[in-house]
Order: structure tokens, then C-alpha cells, then sequence
């Protein structure tokens, strides 16, 4: 392992399993275009069929290569105006800082936060601080790696009231084989097993207790890949929730998920024959 992966995207193979594939309940599209001179226009919508709540957002992404510079604006259908700035192995090899800013015109509400990341061989780190109205808030993670041994911690530290959560993981991180463990506060506790059993399977199992609850969750869930253009996915967890998703690859750029079941021992819910398009392919 050369640079690990951040403390957020631990365990992420065996995350993706139980998430991706599976758009039941929600219908989106997102259309992607570029134009000749860089600019990135991205047109993303959603409707959540159990609550008939609908957003959208338009987005814009430009790049500056030769200064290393970023530029990424958003506006949402709620009226929520982002932008964020970043700059990128320019003042040292490795690090990354940024800058984010949100303003919403109705309410006046603004808020602004300062990003930083340094990675090199075996470490990432990363370091954040959120200007919120209420309390500037730290934000701070760390994650190293030996051979094919992985650990990392995560902390956030609010300055009004002075208090302080701590999250620490330790995983085996190898080429087809993954284990992550982790403590959330020090009352999360929970693990994930990823296997590429081969070129067309992968599976994954996934636990997690809370303290002072006697209910272990748990879940396994697998993804097969019928050709290069087709994939199967399933998943089950202990409350007896079962999850079955077919996606099919239209052309490159196009995924879409065609078929998404969801069975419980309470009720049965289906969503079928339903188009969900995640990226439209970018036209220069």
C-alpha cells in the first residue's frame, strides 16, 4: 500500500455493496456536459416516490492545471448557494487546501469552512475547520498504514462547549481481501469483511452494536457481475430485509438500474422496470 485511503473511505468496498445498485424508492437523473474550454455543467435531479419530495441542483467545475486550482459552484432547488476553492500539490506534494462557502439569499444564513489534506507513502491526513455561526467546530483525522495493516483516527473538537468526539478504525487492507473494525465515541462499535472471491464476485458482511443495547445488527450482501456490461446485486440483513438490484450499462457513462426489490418480514415494497440514470456521458 503506497498512500491509504482517508479515514471517510475505510471499509468503503464493503460499504458500496450494501449501497450501490440499489435505487429503490428514489428516481433520479443527473446529466453531465463539458465544454470546449474546461467547464464542467452538471444537472442532477431526484424524487423520493414514498413522499413526492423532489430537489435538483446545477453545478459547475472548472479547473486551472497549471496553478493546480479548482473551482466548484453549486445552487440547489432549495436556494442554497455553495462554492468551494481548492488548490492542490502546489505549495508541497501532497497537500490540499480549500475553501468552502454557503449562503442562502432567503434566510441570510452564511457559513464557511477551511479544508486541508496531506498525503504521502503509508499516511493521510486531514484537517478541517467549519466557521458555523453557533461554534467553530475542528475537524481532524489521521490514518497510517504498514504493509498491509491500516489505522486511523477521527476527531471533532466544538470551541463553545469544549467538547470533543473521538472515532478510531484498525483494518487489514489487502489486494482482494478486506477487514475494517471501528469505534464511533466509544459507543459505536462495528466491522466489514470485503472479499473478491473473483474477476465476476464480490461479497461483503458487515456488523454493528450500540452500547448498552443487546441487538447486534448485521448484514451480508454480494455483487456479481453478469458480463462487463450487467450487474446483479443482493443483500440481506437480521431484521429479515432483503434487497435485490439489476444494473445494466446502456452505453459507457450510462448505468441504469432497471430492477430494485426490497422484501421485509413486515411488508413487501417493489420498484420495477424503473430507469434511474446516474451520468449521462460528457459531450466536449
Amino acid at each position: 500500500m503506497v498512500v491509504p485511503p482517508a479515514y471517510s473511505d475505510l471499509g468503503k468496498d464493503a460499504k458500496d455493496i450494501f449501497t450501490k445498485g440499489y435505487g429503490y424508492g428514489v428516481m433520479k437523473l443527473d446529466i453531465k456536459t463539458k465544454s470546449h474550454n474546461g467547464v464542467e455543467f452538471i444537472t442532477s435531479g431526484s424524487n423520493n416516490t414514498d413522499t413526492g419530495k423532489s430537489g435538483a441542483h446545477l453545478e459547475t467545475k472548472y479547473k486551472v492545471n497549471n496553478l493546480g486550482l479548482s473551482f466548484n459552484q453549486k445552487w440547489t432547488s432549495d436556494n442554497t448557494l455553495t462554492v468551494d476553492v481548492t488548490m492542490e500539490d502546489q505549495l508541497a506534494t501532497g497537500l490540499k487546501l480549500g475553501l468552502d462557502a454557503l449562503f442562502v439569499p432567503s434566510t441570510g444564513k452564511r457559513n464557511g469552512k477551511v479544508k486541508s489534506a496531506y498525503k504521502r507513502n503509508h499516511m493521510n491526513l486531514g484537517c478541517n475547520l467549519d466557521f458555523d455561526k453557533a461554534a467553530p467546530t475542528v475537524h481532524a483525522a489521521a490514518v497510517l498504514a504498514f504493509s498491509s495493516l491500516i489505522g486511523g483516527c477521527q476527531m471533532a473538537y466544538e470551541t463553545k462547549s469544549k467538547m470533543a468526539k473521538y472515532n478510531w478504525a484498525l483494518g487489514y487492507q489487502g489486494s482482494d481481501f478486506h477487514v475494517h473494525a471501528h469505534v464511533n465515541d466509544g459507543s459505536e462499535f462495528g466491522a466489514s469483511i470485503y472479499q473478491k472471491v473473483n474477476r465476476n464476485l464480490e461479497a461483503a458482511v458487515n456488523l454493528a452494536w450500540t452500547a448498552g443495547s443487546n441487538n447486534t445488527r448485521f448484514g451480508i450482501g454480494t455483487k456479481y457481475h453478469l458480463h462487463k456490461d450487467s450487474s446483479l446485486s443482493a443483500k440481506v440483513n437480521n431484521s429479515g430485509v432483503v434487497g435485490l438490484g439489476y444494473t445494466r450499462t446502456l452505453r459507457p457513462g450510462l448505468p441504469t438500474d432497471i430492477l430494485n426489490v426490497v422484501f421485509s418480514r413486515i411488508n413487501s415494497k417493489s420498484n420495477h422496470l424503473k430507469l434511474t440514470p446516474d451520468a449521462l456521458p460528457m459531450q466536449e
